[in-house]
Formats: C-alpha cells, structure tokens, sequence
C-alpha cells in the first residue's frame, strides 16, 4: 500500500487575535506539493495575514503550521526560507539604486550561505552570479540586467521580485498581489512567468490575487476568505458556482 504524500503546505486551526479583535480565526487547509492554490476574498478577508503568519512575519495566536512535514508555527523568517519558504510582498522590496543583477544576486548568495552585503560582490562568474543571471534570464529581464531597479517600470520590478525569489530556489511560494498596480498590458507575461515557475520548477504556489481571470486561469483550487475564516476550498468552477461565495461578494468586489 502507497503511503500518502505529506502535503507541502498545512495549517491547522489557525489563528490571530489582537487585542479583543478576533483577525484570523480558526483556518485550516493542506496544500499538496506541486499544487497551486489561488487566495481570493473581499478586502480586510484576511488573506494577507495568512500570508503574514505562514511567512513568519506574524505569530499566530492560536493553531500550526507545518512546511512538509516540519512544525515551522514559531519558526523565524529566516528558518522558514532555508527551509524552502519564499514571499513576494505587495509592495516592492528592492534595493532601488542597485542593478537587477546586484538584486538577484544578493539572494542567491544568502541561499548559498554567503553573507547577505552590498559591500561584498563577487566575481562576475562566482556562483550566485550564474544562478542569478539565469533567473534573470527565466523572467525575461536580461536586456535590463545593469538597470537600477528603481528606474524600472511597476510590472518590470514585480518580474525582478520573482527573479530574487527564485534565486532562492524555494519549493513552496507565497505570491501577494503579483498583478497588484500592474500595467494590464504586463500582466499576461507575468502570468505566464508564474504558470513557468510552478510548471518548470515544480513549486508549490498559493496566490493572494484580486484580478480573478488571472487566478481561474492558474490555480488548480481556490481558497475564499471571508471575515478572517476559511470559506471555501475547491476548484475554480466549484467556487465559482458556490451560492455563499456569491452570496459574501455582493457589493464586495473582487
């Protein structure tokens, strides 16, 4: 008999109060490797602190949180990384003045255990040179490989956010709002980028994402987060078609 799986991502009767203030109640879901999940609700739902307390920007109040197999719950953010967790944030995080190149790099040479220091770059063909380079390359950015970053357009920056993340080579990844302030015409190689990662690279994906073409296009299931609680999880057109999903949205729009 086949032992099932671990799933790449669980929590379990997750939860945040602050305060009095009940923020995140009572969530719970698996996320099966190699899975994408996209992450949708009206806002306040909740969904950025899920992310928040996955990635270990948060503690939680209350439940677990297990990265294949391994209680991460009280993990800090850096444990959470080596061991395969990678975030992009809603709002940019890049060294504006540094080059795309110097950006990616930075990351893959903390993923090889060097020091993370703008004061120390390596030789040009070092190895997190040649990682970094190639994540450029895999999110079509190296024309702009010696550009700061902060002279990048919004979707250029948003593709040089998943050039670092993917410098990092991590097997679960947590994406909020990668279309957020995007150019409509950028948003399509963006997806496309996203469907690579997690089709080429083999990543477990969750997405918190307002634009639900972009999500029903993607995701294998989707999560709806209404008041800090789980509402639904299943496919795209299950969702779709839920009578309460439909019924939390009214005057909220996506």
């Amino acid at each position: 008999m086949n032992t099932p799986a671990l799933p790449a991502l669980a929590v379990d009767g997750l939860g945040l109060q602050i305060g009095g203030a009940r923020i995140l109640q009572d969530v719970g879901f698996a996320v099966g490797a190699g899975e994408m999940i996209g992450v949708i609700g009206p806002n306040g739902a909740g969904k950025t602190t899920l992310f928040n307390l996955i990635s270990g920007v948060l503690r939680p109040t209350a439940g677990s949180i297990t990265l294949n197999g391994r209680e991460i719950t009280a993990a800090p953010i850096h444990r959470r990384s080596r061991a395969g967790l990678g975030r992009t944030f809603q709002t940019s995080n890049l060294f504006p003045r540094l080059s795309v190149l110097e950006n990616v790099r930075l990351a893959a040479q903390a993923k090889l255990g060097g020091s993370f220091s703008l004061l120390r770059f390596p030789a040009a063909l070092d190895e997190a040179t040649r990682i970094a380079r190639g994540t450029i390359d895999e999110v079509g950015l190296t024309s702009k490989i010696t550009t700061p970053a902060g002279d990048l357009s919004h979707g250029e920056k948003r593709k040089v956010e998943i050039a670092v993340l993917l410098a990092t080579d991590p097997a679960v990844v947590l994406l909020d709002e990668p279309m957020a302030g995007v150019a409509s015409g950028d948003v399509p190689s963006l997806s496309a980028i996203i469907r690579g990662m997690h089709r080429d690279r083999g990543c477990t994906v969750m997405m918190v994402e307002h634009h639900m073409d972009v999500v029903l296009g993607l995701v294998d299931r989707v999560a709806v987060m209404h008041h800090g609680s789980l509402l639904a999880l299943d496919s795209p057109d299950a969702v779709m078609a839920n009578p309460t999903v439909q019924s939390a949205y009214l005057g909220d729009p996506v």
